[in-house]
C-alpha cells in the first residue's frame, strides 16, 4: 500500500512539473526576445524534477520542453525555430528533443552523483549543467546541420561572433544565472519532497 501511494505521489509530482514546464515555456514566449531568442524559465522545473525524481524524470521533463519548443517551431510562434523547421522538419524535431531530453538527463545525473556529499552543491551543479547542455547541444547541432540558418540569423555578420553574443551571452548566461539563483530554494524543496531512496 505504501509503495502504491509513493508511486501515485511520484506520478502526480512529475505530471505537475510537466504542466509547469508547459506553462513556463508559454511564459517564456511572452518575454521579449533578447538577441532574437527568448530566455527559457522552463529549465527551473526541469532541474527540480530531475533532482527530486531522478534522471529519468529529468529526461521526461526535458522531452516535454522539447515537444513544446517543436510545436512553437511548427506554428511559427518561435520565428527562428520556424526557419529551422522549414529547412529540415525531421532534423528540427531531433535537435529540440535531444537538447531537452539530454539537459534533463544530465541535470538529474549530476544531482544524483553529488547529493550525498552536499545537496546544495548538487543542486547548484545540476542548475549549471542544464543550460550548458541545452545550449551546447543546440549550438553543436546548428553548426552541424543548419549553418545557413545561423548565417541568416547573424545577418551577414560573423557567425561565431553571433553564437557567442546572441546565443551564449544574451541567452544561455541569463538562463544559467536564473537557475543558479533558484538553486538554494530548489535544494530545500528537493530535501523535503524527494521520495526515499531517490
Amino acid at each position: 500500500m505504501r509503495n502504491r501511494n509513493q508511486k501515485i505521489l511520484r506520478m502526480a509530482g512529475i505530471a505537475l512539473l510537466m504542466a509547469l514546464v508547459v506553462v513556463m515555456q508559454a511564459i517564456g514566449g511572452m518575454i521579449p526576445p533578447v538577441g532574437g531568442f527568448s530566455i527559457s524559465l522552463v529549465l527551473i522545473p526541469i532541474v527540480l524534477g530531475a533532482a527530486v525524481y531522478g534522471p529519468g524524470a529529468g529526461a521526461l521533463l526535458g522531452a516535454t520542453f522539447g515537444a513544446v519548443v517543436f510545436v512553437n517551431c511548427v506554428t511559427g510562434a518561435d520565428p527562428g525555430g520556424a526557419m529551422v523547421f522549414q529547412a529540415g522538419p525531421v532534423l528540427c524535431f531531433l535537435v529540440v528533443m535531444a537538447k531537452g531530453i539530454l539537459c534533463g538527463l544530465a541535470s538529474g545525473a549530476v544531482y544524483k552523483l553529488f547529493k550525498a556529499k552536499n545537496p546544495y552543491l548538487a543542486m547548484l551543479l545540476a542548475a549549471i549543467v542544464c543550460p550548458l547542455v541545452n545550449t551546447g547541444i543546440f549550438v553543436i547541432c546548428m553548426f552541424a546541420f543548419f549553418l545557413d540558418i545561423l548565417a541568416a540569423w547573424a545577418g551577414g555578420g560573423n557567425v561565431v561572433g553571433y553564437v557567442l553574443t546572441g546565443l551564449i551571452l544574451a541567452n544561455m548566461v541569463p538562463e544559467l544565472l536564473i537557475n543558479v539563483i533558484f538553486s538554494p530554494a530548489g535544494a530545500r524543496i528537493a530535501k523535503f519532497v524527494a521520495p526515499k531512496g531517490n
